[in-house]
């Protein structure tokens, strides 16, 4: 071991240098050694090879050190403070390969590169310089340079001609700079460039065909440049490309199009972009993509029906770290044969549905940890009891019975909801302690509180649910017009037919409270401004401050509705915006005092109300008592639906009067309200008496031969009965009281409907709440 070490050393070969002091700008000698040592080198190309290595780093070298063996395959010289090279010096090492110059002061590419012909150099780097500007031929004494380092320095600008001469480079990287523009003109000297570095730069946009030249190129990467968007034909050209980045920049939509025009693409990454929604064929027929990153997105909210469809070679997929991603649609997943890892961790996902997983054939794993989980019946698939989700029962083989699906770290992954499995392991939970049938859920961070929008804008609001039955989803505007997909243009966004007017709501609610739109039979006006999309989006162009207000989210079915309401405000042209919510709220339409509760109809157990306001109010309730002259009895309540100005108030006592009171609510955000406004909102209370019961009709009279024969075979059934035994008896006595009290259940008990009220307001840490309206007396 000695003698090793000892030849070790003798090797090194020690050099001095003049080592200037910076802090007191006094010049001194110092011995200062450069280690030389046989180290390891990879190629452009990844080979191995074990190369002579002069290591000069972080040794503030303001010169270069001599002398330098001959042999010096790299030569390594970081974080110095060089500014220029002796030319001389480089020219008496004919085998060098590597020459690491990054982290000095080199402002000038041609006091490096000029007069000094490096045949042998395939690796210059000269990252974090200060390098502002690279002139025509910058690099012409290098013809057979493969790995060129320029990133994070100060190039401002690029001559067309740069990089004539560099016939043979495969990478470069010129990430990070402060260039504006790319020049087309800059690749047509590398025909044979693989990678391509460019992010970092303030590039807003991309030239069309602005790659054409690159035909050997597989590997770009165009993150963190400030694009809004990519043209149609901005990466038409590169038909090698298999590698593709966009992380960090301000896309508001998938470049679908300009992603056709690759079709080579193996690897895509969409990560920290500004993208709300991954629409309906945003990613179809990419055969050839086999990992897509959609990680990292503060706006997105949802992944649509066949956003990812027809990529028959995709196995991994990335979709993490989404705050506001509530809703993958169940067939958002179509055709991805051979997908077996997907990541969906920390979003803000309530459910799975059982139909993505359907959809996945060959699923391994899910990653599903981090997400505020509900544990109904739309994640029966995750109980540990249902081991094959993606399988039917009467078509499982051998093969397929022994595949299950992992979950990525099961003991991070925990129920949310509903309260009683709160904290417990989604694996640990039986299908039989989750709800058959799922109440539909509005997940509030996909909707926020408030929307500001400058006049004549487009407003865009993007309301989704789940639950099983399906929702239908619908919105009520500030006006109380109710709009659905039926009710708004179709997929054009064009002027389209006339449409039968949307009107405030006049219907029938029953017990189940399934409110259905009403066309009047009046004519018709086409609202070419206002749009819902069949998933649950409000688009409303050109908006004015007469449509500011609350709009409502109704996600319904027949189990029950959920809502979600969003202030809306509207700043009006050549006015400076105020500070505040309440300036932007002052447009808004006034309380209207002449609301009144009217009584349509009245039966013997049922009385419909019809009311009309001009407002869409957030908390509208109905209350009714029965009245009685000695007794005081229970009042009770229900939260009416967001547009609804009619209600069928069921399950009644006839002959009995009532008294039923509507209440008013306010929306959160205009808390600022006149005396005339807190006047309007006093309850509107009618009275009324239900209906008597019809006398009963005449009985059926026997003759008295008949009679006395009935009376007869009683007795005989009597004594029949007595003699079969107490046993008997008791049976029979005690089947009878629970048939009678069945009965009396049946006709007295009312039925309950649940919808999912949710706390909102400022306090984001306010338990959402669930109250149970019943329509009747509690049984």
């Amino acid at each position: 071991m000695e003698k090793q070490r000892n030849g070790r050393e003798r090797e090194r070969h020690v050099v001095s240098q003049p080592f200037i002091c910076v802090s007191c700008h006094t010049a001194r000698y110092e011995s200062s050694t450069c280690d030389q040592d046989i180290k390891p080198w990879f190629s452009p190309d990844s080979a191995y090879h074990e190369a002579p290595t002069v290591d000069c780093n972080d040794l503030l070298l303001t010169k270069l050190p001599v002398p330098i063996p001959p042999n010096t395959h790299t030569l390594l010289l970081q974080s110095n403070l060089l500014s220029e090279i002796d030319i001389a010096v480089l020219h008496g090492l004919p085998n060098l390969t590597d020459l690491d110059l990054s982290q000095n002061r080199f402002s000038h590419v041609k006091k490096i590169t000029q007069s000094s012909s490096l045949s042998s150099l395939l690796s210059l780097h000269l990252e974090e310089n200060h390098l502002i500007h690279l002139p025509e031929a910058s690099f012409s004494s290098l013809p057979a340079l493969q790995e060129l380092f320029l990133s994070h320095n100060n190039l401002h600008s690029i001559a067309p001609g740069a990089f004539n001469g560099l016939d043979f480079l495969l990478r470069l990287h010129i990430n990070n700079n402060r260039l504006t523009t790319v020049d087309p003109r800059w690749f047509r000297a590398l025909p044979h460039l693989e990678v391509l570095m460019l992010g970092g730069n303030p590039v807003v946009a991309l030239p069309e065909r602005g790659f054409l030249a690159l035909k050997s190129l597989r590997s770009l990467v165009l993150g963190g440049m400030g694009l809004r968007g990519l043209a149609e034909k901005a990466l038409e050209g590169l038909d090698s490309l298999e590698s593709l980045s966009f992380y960090d920049n301000l896309l508001t939509k998938v470049p679908t199009q300009a992603l056709r025009r690759v079709p080579g693409l193996k690897f895509l990454d969409l990560n920290k972009n500004r993208i709300k929604l991954i629409e309906t064929g945003d990613f179809r027929d990419m055969i050839h993509l086999k990992e897509l990153g959609l990680n990292n997105m503060e706006e997105l909210v949802s992944i649509e029906k066949a956003a990812l469809e027809n990529l028959p070679e995709l196995t991994k997929l990335e979709i993490t770290n989404n705050p506001r991603l509530s809703y993958i649609h169940p067939e958002a997943f179509l055709q991805l044969s051979r997908l077996e890892s997907l990541m969906l961790n920390s979003n803000s996902l309530s459910a799975l549905h059982k139909h993505v997983m359907l959809s996945l054939p060959s699923l391994q794993e899910v990653s599903l940890h981090s997400n505020p989980l509900r544990c109904d019946c739309l994640f029966h698939w995750a109980t540990e009891e249902t081991s094959h989700p993606h399988i039917g029962r009467e078509t499982k083989t051998d093969a397929q019975m022994a595949r299950t699906v992992r979950l990525i770290q099961p003991q991070a992954t925990l129920c949310s909801e509903p309260p009683e499995l709160r904290a417990r392991r989604v694996r640990e939970v039986s299908s039989r302690e989750m709800a058959a049938s799922c109440l539909p859920m509005i997940p509030t961070s996909s909707l926020p509180s408030y929307v500001g929008v400058k006049e004549g804008g487009k407003l865009v609001l993007h309301c989704r649910a789940l639950a099983d039955p399906q929702p239908e989803l619908y919105w009520v505007t500030p006006s109380g017009l109710k709009l659905g997909p039926a009710l708004s243009l179709g997929s054009t966004g064009l002027p389209g037919p006339c449409l039968p007017t949307p009107r405030r709501l006049n219907h029938t609610s029953t017990s189940s409270m399934s409110p259905r739109p009403v066309q009047d039979s009046i004519p018709c006006i086409s609202y070419k401004h206002y749009r819902v999309l069949p998933e649950g989006t409000l688009e409303i162009s050109k908006i004015t401050p007469s449509e500011a207000g609350l709009y409502t989210c109704v996600a319904e079915n027949t189990l029950g509705a959920d809502t979600h309401s969003v202030t809306v405000g509207v700043r009006r042209r050549g006015k400076k915006r105020k500070r505040g919510m309440a300036a932007n709220l002052n447009g808004f339409p006034s309380f209207r005092a002449d609301v009144r509760l009217e009584v349509r109809e009245v039966g013997e157990h049922y009385a419909i109300l019809s009311w009309q306001h001009g407002r869409n109010l957030h908390s509208t309730r109905l209350s009714w008592q029965a009245i009685y002259s000695n007794a005081h009895t229970p009042t009770y309540t229900t939260r009416i639906l967001a547009g609804t100005q009619s209600f069928n108030l069921t399950h009644l006592q006839a002959e009995t009067f009532y008294r039923v009171c509507l209440h008013l609510g306010i929306s959160e955000g205009a808390k600022q309200v006149s005396r005339r406004s807190r006047e309007s909102r006093k309850p509107q209370c009618v009275s009324f008496r239900t209906k008597d019961v019809p006398e009963s009709q005449p009985s059926l009279q026997l003759s008295p031969e008949l009679t006395s024969t009935a009376v007869t075979l009683l007795l005989l059934a009597f004594i029949l009965l007595l003699l079969a035994g107490q046993v008997w008896d008791n049976e029979l006595s005690e089947g009878v009281g629970k048939l009678q009290n069945t009965l009396l259940q049946d006709i007295t008990c009312p039925k309950a409907l649940i919808i999912n009220q949710k706390t909102e307001g400022s306090n984001k840490d306010l338990p959402k709440q669930t109250e149970t309206l019943l329509l009747d007396q509690d049984c």
